[in-house]
């Protein structure tokens, strides 16, 4: 079974597809300053669901909270 250059063809394209994704750790923040960051954005999570849940909001994506 002889495929030609059909699977390095296939590969360049991949790579062509996938060249601009990817996560890249170089956001130009240190260590200390990603660990606030993401500090505050779990915070900030956690705040909302807590006035969510407050104010007798259900908002669970979907999922029903009463089993059968």
């Amino acid at each position: 079974m002889t495929r030609g250059n059909q699977r390095e063809k296939d590969r360049e394209r991949s790579q062509a597809r996938n060249s601009g994704k990817g996560k890249t750790k170089d956001d130009g923040l240190t260590p200390e300053q990603r660990r606030e960051r993401d500090a505050k954005a779990l915070q900030e999570k956690a705040a909302k669901k807590a006035a969510q849940a407050a104010s007798g909001g259900n908002s669970s994506g979907g999922k029903s909270s009463t089993k059968k």
